[in-house]
């Protein structure tokens, strides 16, 4: 009875999360708004009239393109293709873009606007430590993403950079995780017909730095959220082999399995890197461990007798 009662009090205070403040998180600002509503580009898809309305006054969200609608919840729900239990844990984790802290008087402040000051070639020490710290090689980096200075929240800062299909960039350095609307994912066309899938931009650049061939056979896909599987399946269709590296998390699976199901032209890769969470989980831990380096051919799982964490503790075979 107690547990009931807990949980039905996490529900209470997660509705309450401001759901401007929520889509703000995650890179989304609204075009337009007024003392009662707030209209936002969708963050489900791509498009150039606004379409998606946050009522204010009832912290409720409506997107006139899907027709559907709801609470703070309902929205972590959809965009972070999971239920409403693990919906709960992103919106209680201060290290998910979801995360709540309950105040009282919190509004949402007009200053949380993103805006993007200078964008150049990667040269910055710091962003350049931390594309090592992960394994990822410059020189391909330099290829795919630029060094981007930004104001947030009356605040400057600088960042690892990655442009979306529509203008936004994905932005990353070693303290903070954020992004500038518009949100949606980025095709890259190398005029291949096999296409690679990855959730992020990091799994990509993990991939092109053990093995920087596959450039030269394939066109990338990056997500750069789950919620953009519906313009992912639309894309697909024009590729013959799909292979999709996506997360070894119940959230990667989802996707993997929706995406599996819309096509049967796409194979799931996710076996490459079993026992990590992605593909650059898995590629630090080899590059530190000197493990599998001899395997060139990523189509092909490395065959170890062991398999072990990121800490260096066994997997046990089931």
């Amino acid at each position: 009875m107690k547990e009931k009662r807990t949980n039905r009090l996490s529900c209470e205070r997660a509705r309450a999360f401001p759901i401007e403040k929520a889509l703000a998180k995650l890179g989304h600002f609204p075009t337009k708004e007024n003392d009662k509503e707030a209209w936002f580009l969708s963050p489900f898809r791509s498009e150039t009239q606004a379409s998606f309305k946050v009522s204010k006054r009832l912290n409720r969200w409506y997107d006139h393109g899907e027709g559907i609608g709801g609470n703070v919840i309902d929205l972590v729900c959809i965009m972070g293709q999971c239920n409403v239990k693990e919906a709960l844990r992103m919106i209680g984790d201060e290290n998910s873009s979801f995360f709540f802290q309950q105040r009282p008087g919190f509004k949402v402040e007009h200053q949380d606007r993103m805006t993007i000051r200078e964008v150049k070639e990667l040269n910055h020490d710091a962003l350049r430590g931390y594309l090592n710290s992960r394994y990822i090689s410059i020189v391909t980096a330099k290829e795919f993403i630029r060094e981007v200075h930004y104001s947030f929240n009356n605040k400057n800062y600088f960042a690892i950079g990655f442009k979306n299909d529509s203008g936004g960039w994905e932005l990353r350095n070693k303290y903070r995780k954020n992004c500038s609307s518009p949100k949606d994912s980025t095709h890259i066309k190398n005029g291949n017909r096999k296409l690679i899938v990855t959730e992020g931009v990091f799994d990509l650049l993990s991939l092109l730095s053990y093995n920087e061939m596959l450039e030269a056979e394939y066109d990338f896909l990056v997500l750069n959220s789950t919620a953009f599987v519906s313009k992912a399946i639309q894309i697909m269709k024009g590729y013959p082999q799909i292979d999709l590296y996506l997360d070894n998390d119940p959230n990667g699976r989802r996707t993997t399995q929706k995406l599996m199901a819309s096509s049967n032209n796409c194979l799931d890769k996710s076996k490459f890197y079993e026992g990590f969470k992605d593909m650059n989980e898995w590629l630090i831990y080899t590059a530190k461990k000197g493990i599998g380096q001899e395997a060139r051919d990523v189509s092909l799982l490395p065959q170890r007798q062991t398999r072990f964490t990121p800490d260096g503790r066994k997997v046990k075979e089931k």
